[in-house]
């Protein structure tokens, strides 16, 4: 199962390089744009739940460090939460190493 890098810039211009166990997330999010925050993590939890079902069916389990990623995704997030006009930019995507 090809697994991926991508990177996001969060409203403080931070960045993070997050990993994804399957290819899915680039059918949500295309690189350079930017996304509202509470839509792009919206997005993000249904393409990562997509991700786990797949490693789910070829693996018999769900992929925790999907699940980790998440989790700490949601926690940055909070920081902006209700913050008008936050916006969380999708940078690229790369292979996992």
């Amino acid at each position: 199962m090809p697994a991926m890098h991508y990177t996001l810039r969060w409203p403080d211009a931070s960045e993070t390089v997050c990993y994804s166990p399957s290819l899915v997330i680039q059918d949500y999010f295309q690189p350079g744009q930017a996304y509202a925050l509470e839509s792009f993590m919206a997005q993000l939890r249904e393409a990562t739940a997509i991700a786990n079902e797949r490693v789910r069916a070829k693996f018999g389990f769900a992929c925790s460090r999907a699940d980790d990623q998440l989790s700490r995704l949601e926690a940055q997030a909070r920081r902006w939460a209700g913050q008008p006009g936050a916006r969380v930019e999708v940078l690229g995507f790369g292979p996992a190493h």
